[in-house]
């Protein structure tokens, strides 16, 4: 099973680098889904030693819709890397991506190392800062289909984000309006609350996880809370933004066909 987790590992990297969609993994080999958080782990580390450094974690199914459809009781992650980083302003080459789509979210930094289940109480201590965010997402797999096995092998179809600029931790994140923008026309409305009723318990959520998994999240962790609406599918040409209450904005644009 190791080899075959190293090979399904090498399948998605190889599917993320050359830009081209790739066959569905459990249609090939049926696997669980700790062998699935397993063959993400291995494609990070063919990350890593390509000089890419974990910075963080996504957070998914942070939808109790989306946990009750995909017959989950718990959220899912995803790693995030300083190379998937994509300044605020900056310019996203489309052609690096498979299915790209872009999600408004809410985004922490951890001011203690995470080594222990918190209360929301405690969840809202733990923030150094809370600021606006975008995530743009990118399935590897061919004909866009995939179980929640194959998601999460994909690291949860994680590509790439924008950090908007970084606010004073706050209580006040249940209920924060959010507009998702193209060309500054509204594509997608929505409220933090979408986030498990408040973002904080994204955090208390994740904590859990980790501890069950014997694993800390260094001071300094970059999360990405979990998507406030629908993903929007990007094209050529645009301007993407986003408006979250009280936190401000963060923006991108995607380059023009070549």
């Amino acid at each position: 099973m190791s080899m075959l987790i190293q090979e399904m590992a090498l399948q998605l990297d190889i599917a993320t680098q050359c830009h081209e969609a790739t066959p569905q993994l459990s249609a090939q080999q049926p696997f669980d889904l700790a062998t699935a958080y397993r063959i993400q782990q291995a494609g990070i580390r063919l990350r890593q030693q390509r000089g890419e450094r974990v910075v963080g974690l996504k957070l998914g199914f942070t939808s109790r819709a989306k946990m009750i459809q995909m017959g989950v009781d718990a959220l899912i992650w995803g790693e995030l890397t300083d190379a998937m980083q994509l300044a605020d302003g900056g310019t996203l080459d489309l052609s690096r991506l498979i299915h790209p789509r872009v999600e408004p979210e809410i985004a922490f930094i951890t001011a203690i190392d995470i080594d222990r289940p918190l209360s929301l109480a405690e969840a809202g201590l733990a923030l150094a800062g809370v600021a606006p965010a975008l995530e743009i997402i990118d399935s590897r797999y061919r004909d866009f289909r995939f179980s929640l096995q194959d998601v999460v092998a994909d690291n949860c179809s994680s590509a790439r984000y924008v950090i908007g600029p970084l606010c004073a931790p706050q209580a006040a994140l249940d209920n924060l309006g959010v507009v998702l923008r193209f060309d500054g026309r509204p594509v997608q409305i929505g409220s933090s609350a979408a986030i498990l009723g408040q973002p904080l318990r994204a955090l208390a959520e994740i904590s859990r996880l980790l501890h069950q998994e014997q694993r800390v999240l260094p001071a300094g962790s970059l999360i990405l809370a979990g998507a406030a609406t629908a993903a929007e599918a990007l094209r050529p040409g645009l301007h993407v933004s986003v408006e979250v209450a009280g936190l401000g904005g963060c923006a991108f644009t995607t380059g023009e066909p070549t």
